[in-house]
């Protein structure tokens, strides 16, 4: 009986997180240049209402978050990409 009661019991096995490793997709695949042009390319970066998304999130480098940024604002000024949007994907 007493055995019993030390023993822990979970109703759910307890999970792990395992984090994926984030990688800079720009240096993996050699990507040297960010065209603005290309919309579907650039929406991977930008959330439903039209925000930019954070290297926290995307994995992106610093060189190549600041490319993208450049390319998003140069492709919402040639109207390619909306300013705010909503439920843009």
């Amino acid at each position: 009986m007493a055995s019993d009661n030390s023993e822990i019991r979970y109703l759910a096995p307890p999970t792990v997180d395992v984090k994926k490793k984030k990688y800079c997709r720009f240096k993996k695949s050699g990507i040297k240049y960010i065209d603005y042009k290309d919309a579907t390319f650039l929406l991977k970066f930008v959330n439903e209402q039209g925000k930019l998304l954070p290297r926290r999130l995307t994995g992106t480098s610093v060189k190549y978050q600041r490319k993208v940024s450049r390319a998003v604002k140069r492709a919402r000024h040639l109207a390619i990409l909306p300013y705010v949007a909503d439920m843009l994907k």
